[in-house]
């Protein structure tokens, strides 16, 4: 298992997107989304993404080169089209603008459907955090998820559809809770299924509906499916997941899922920057953050348990472990290294 750091991992990304025909600005800005997912440890969200992304890229299905557009503008709300761009620069790009008014407006929202990918949805609340700034994230799969079934169902309807939001004034940075609303991410499965590694019970079902800890299932000739979020209450997770896919799909001109979807590129978006200065005032927002922080982490123990963990606290304790090498898996390792070949880049060392 080959362990890079952070620097080499992010350079080699670059350069396998610069070689696939990829502009150097949004290279470098898709590298450093994909290697600080691995910091974080959502490996599902990153560089084991890059064959699927060049390989959209190689056969047309994402632009590189495709600006965010503007198709309605208010002074609190921006309805956007990505045209299949890089999904890292878009939202960055309408997270900016969307910034900007909530300066002004206390509350701005914005949709964006036709983009490619978005990445960990955790980077975009920490950083409207650095402004102050709170945020509320959701995204689907631009109708083409369909990994999740309703509970007692044996074929997907759904994408994970994940959620995020962003709180900022914790003692150690933003309280940022960033998940899917299924029992696990589908590049989760994926990672799994190319290391030749087993997932855990729980995760997935055959395509009978029965529990299954082989990935392949997922993706057999009937497809399994990959449970909704919340256990012997899955109904909440899937509840929760289908009116995600109603807001992104519904509210962005883009599609909710449907029968003949061809396989995901990317996703719908909607996203909601809150300032609070122009509510209760930063101060009070801040003062309520470290009190409820201080309180909870006052939690009496049950045996065994070191301490409370918060939003946020897993990222951060894993980046700065991973800040000295991010180790990567032997397969998906293997497929970094030949898409390297095929580019002709040389990887690191």
């Amino acid at each position: 298992m080959p362990v890079i750091t952070p620097a080499a991992l992010t350079g080699f990304s670059n350069a396998l997107f610069v070689a696939a025909g990829v502009p150097a600005d949004a290279a470098d800005m898709v590298s450093r989304s994909l290697v600080g997912a691995n910091l974080r440890g959502y490996d599902s969200h990153g560089v084991m993404r890059l064959p699927f992304y060049i390989g959209a890229i190689q056969d047309g299905r994402v632009n590189p080169t495709a600006a965010l557009a503007i198709e309605k503008e208010t002074p609190a709300a921006i309805v956007a089209d990505g045209g299949w761009g890089l999904g890292q620069a878009l939202c960055h790009d309408l997270l900016g603008r969307l910034i900007q008014k909530a300066k002004t407006t206390g509350i701005a929202c914005g949709t964006l459907r036709r983009a490619a990918h978005i990445g960990r949805l955790g980077e975009y609340a920490e950083a409207a955090a650095e402004q102050g700034l709170a945020l509320i994230l959701i995204a689907n799969s631009h109708g083409s998820g369909l990994r999740v079934a309703p509970v007692g169902g044996t074929r997907g309807r759904l994408g994970t559809n994940p959620l995020c939001i962003g709180i900022p004034g914790g003692k150690n940075g933003p309280f940022v809770l960033d998940f899917g609303t299924s029992a696990t991410a589908e590049g989760k499965v994926r990672v799994k299924k190319i290391a030749g590694e087993s997932v855990p019970l729980g995760w997935i079902l055959d395509s009978e509906g029965n529990p299954t800890t082989n990935p392949n299932d997922l993706y057999g000739n009937p497809p399994g499916s990959i449970l909704p979020m919340g256990g012997d209450q899955a109904y909440k997770g899937f509840g929760l997941a289908y009116m995600i896919e109603l807001l992104t799909g519904g509210f962005s001109g883009g599609q909710c899922s449907f029968a003949t979807a061809p396989p995901p590129v990317g996703n719908c978006v909607m996203m909601q920057v809150l300032d609070p200065e122009l509510f209760a005032g930063a101060a009070h927002l801040r003062e309520e953050v470290q009190k409820l922080e201080a309180f909870t982490r006052a939690t009496p123990l049950k045996a065994g348990v070191e301490k409370v963990t918060l939003p946020g606290d897993p990222e951060r304790t894993l980046a700065e472990t991973r800040l000295a090498g991010i180790p990567l898996d032997d397969g998906n390792w293997s497929a970094l290294l030949k898409l390297a070949t095929d580019l002709k880049v040389t990887p690191p060392a």
